[in-house]
């Protein structure tokens, strides 16, 4: 069997680490002064190579390296090599020291590589981590063309010791160019950026968004060597997205090296037609969308205390408009129904931009979507945006609605439209979904009314990708209104072509593409062990403080898995079931005169030490902690359920089982 050189290198690279790590050369030395001392005359010296070997395997030597090295089959190795494909995942683990990527020389890549930042002042005053400790770290995540990326975790400094490299593939959208080498004045029309994404994650395991940078990387087409560095400063978000956070140095390499460079008053020339023509577009809508107000306004006075939300601002302090924030998002093999993609998008951790000074107020910043899925966290308007991304990808005719709920707050949800009339409510934080039925006021009062179990109080806009509605019916309130989007008495439509011309597909470049969702990287069952044995400590420790002993029933805990299971089932389906088979577990566990006390509860962090402290503050889960009785039996199980993006839910039971004395 012959290898092409580079796998050859490769192979020996890989057997010259493990002589390395076993010392084989020591060994060898060793075996080489014996065999010569003892076994040859003084007077013939010259030992030949079969002899050594000889004494090697006589000494297991060989053997033992041959032990050591394993040798694994790649069966997809081939359909990587003949069918090379853009990546659309990544894998958040750990990289080996020495990683190689295969290279298909017929595509062009651009390697971007981070080489430090510096000037991250908020962390001058950062103390060295010593070994081990844990300390905040800062994650830079990229994407590029449907490809994602994740640097290694660096501690938070100000200079940070970022070293990852990222290969970019530049690759046609069709599949028919995508197999030819772009040549530069190809690459000079293709005007996606690289979205650059900054996360700090402190001890707690809590994620904080912290920059948010769109990189143009053109600039290296008219490089002659076919390298460019860049200095990048990075700007803060949301009331801070004027103020410096720190800066990068990056390094892009273009492979294979370009046979022709352009001119750099060629590539200027190209980025001042770009922008002009988003300006020119964004201008024309600006100039549309204040004559849709003016005629909106002019229907009813009232009108403008209405909801009506045409731009939000992004992360970068960016009006957009808010068709541009929804897109139909396919997960793939990710995600299975739509009432599954309700699920993970509720247990995204919800999260408020943060504001300077006091006064109580809501800083507005609706994230774009890579921001949102790489911190994890966002507000209800993120939440809302991306479900309604998934539920279009799923085929449904959804919209995100933009009100308020119970005392005035502002809020959004999504809603979806039956093809047999049925409105339905998607609550984005949580995953409920409510069945609208709109009350008629002028029904005599002893007709019975629906009543309302959906905590939305008034609706001032309805929008997708496609379309923007103005709610303009005499009455504002949910429970009221009449969901019927063609009757534009009822329902103020935008112009369809208006919201096309800034909104993807033919948009402006200035929208940034969604980026695909990523694959779990969590091991369900390993997290869920871990929980559950930092648990089992602290209720220990705790009980110990209280003169109690601690005697763990593994029995009784392994029951309490059917429960979490369910309880997960039925916050994604709706349905109930296994409740028969786990109630008739337990009494067969619980002999009679004893006392079962069981205690769910659910979290979408994995920080045990905070979920204990919660579980402490409820007085049913404090009572089976400290339980106090006769044969006193704990049971704990825990079980993480994992989705996309390492998003997880986390399901806890705490259970005893005692002697009633009375």
């Amino acid at each position: 069997m012959s290898l092409p050189p580079e796998k050859a290198s490769e192979l020996k690279q890989i057997i010259h680490q493990q002589l390395l790590k076993m010392d084989v050369h020591g060994r060898i030395r060793e075996v080489l002064a014996e065999t010569i001392r003892e076994e040859l005359a003084p007077e013939h010296q010259q030992l030949s190579t079969e002899d050594l070997i000889k004494a090697l395997r006589q000494r297991g030597i060989i053997d033992d390296v041959m032990k050591e090295l394993k040798f694994v089959t790649d069966v997809k190795e081939t359909e990587r090599t003949l069918a090379p494909k853009p990546s659309t995942h990544f894998v958040d683990r750990e990289p080996p020291v020495l990683k190689k990527t295969n290279i298909d020389p017929t595509r062009r890549y651009l390697y971007l590589q981070v080489l430090g930042g510096k000037a991250f002042l908020d962390h001058l005053q950062e103390p060295e981590p010593l070994p081990g400790q844990i300390c905040s770290t800062f994650t830079l995540c990229l994407y590029f063309r449907n490809q994602r990326f994740r640097s290694k975790p660096v501690p938070c400094a100000c200079e940070p010791d970022f070293q990852d490299g990222f290969l970019l593939e530049i690759h046609k959208d069709s599949l028919g160019d995508a197999s030819k080498m772009v040549d530069a004045t190809t690459m000079l029309s293709i005007c996606d950026p690289v979205h650059m994404v900054l996360i700090k994650t402190d001890t707690f395991g809590e994620t904080t968004l912290v920059a948010s940078y769109f990189l143009e990387w053109r600039s290296i087409l008219a490089a002659e060597n076919g390298i460019t560095n860049v200095a990048v400063e990075l700007l803060g978000v949301g009331t801070e997205s004027k103020v410096s956070v720190g800066v990068l140095n990056i390094r892009l390499e273009m492979y294979p090296r370009l046979n022709k460079t352009l001119s750099s008053e060629i590539i200027s020339t190209q980025f001042t037609l770009e922008r002009q023509k988003t300006a020119e577009k964004e201008r024309l809508f600006l100039v549309y969308a204040k004559q849709w107000w003016r005629e909106y306004l002019q229907i009813r006075p009232t009108h403008n205390t209405r909801l009506v939300k045409i731009f939000a601002q992004d992360e970068n302090g960016v009006n957009r408009p808010v068709c541009s924030y929804v897109r139909p998002l396919r997960a793939g093999r990710l995600l299975d129904t739509p009432r599954q993609a309700a699920r993970f998008v509720s247990v995204l951790a919800h999260g408020r931009a943060a504001l300077i000074g006091g006064g109580g107020g809501k800083q507005e910043q609706w994230c774009t979507l890579l921001a949102f899925l790489c911190a994890n966290k966002g507000d209800c308007e993120d939440h809302a945006n991306l479900l309604c991304s998934l539920l279009l990808g799923f085929g449904l005719e959804a919209f995100v609605c933009v009100g308020t709920k119970a005392k005035g707050v502002p809020h959004t949800w999504v809603m979806t439209c039956g093809s047999d009339g049925t409105i339905t409510f998607w609550e984005s934080l949580t995953g409920h979904r409510y069945i609208h039925r709109p009350i008629n006021p002028d029904d005599p009062p002893l007709v019975e009314q629906p009543k309302p179990l959906y905590p939305y109080r008034t609706i001032g806009c309805i929008f997708n990708h496609q379309k923007f509605f103005g709610n303009c019916q005499p009455s504002d309130a949910v429970e009221l209104c009449v969901f019927d989007l063609h009757d534009e008495s009822k329902w103020k439509p935008m112009s369809g072509e208006a919201i096309k011309s800034i909104c993807p597909p033919g948009g402006t470049s200035s929208v940034p593409p969604f980026p695909p969702l990523c694959a779990s990287t969590i091991d369900a069952a390993v997290t869920s062990n871990e929980i559950e044995v930092q648990l089992r400590i602290l209720v220990s420790e705790y009980r110990k403080d209280l003169d109690l002993s601690t005697v763990w029933d593994d029995h009784l805990s392994y029951l309490l898995s059917p429960a979490l299971a369910a309880y997960e089932l039925e916050r994604t389906t709706g349905v109930s079931a296994g409740n028969e088979e786990f109630q008739d577990s337990v009494r067969r566990a619980v002999p009679d005169g004893h006392t079962f006390k069981g205690f769910p509860i659910h979290f979408v962090h994995r920080n045990a030490r905070r979920a204990f402290a919660t579980c402490l503050r409820s007085p049913f889960c404090e009572e089976i902690i400290c339980c106090r009785g006769d044969q006193v039996r704990l049971a704990i199980r825990v079980r993480v359920f994992t989705y996309p993006e390492s998003a997880c839910a986390v399901w806890i039971m705490f259970a005893c089982k005692y002697r009633s004395v009375l």
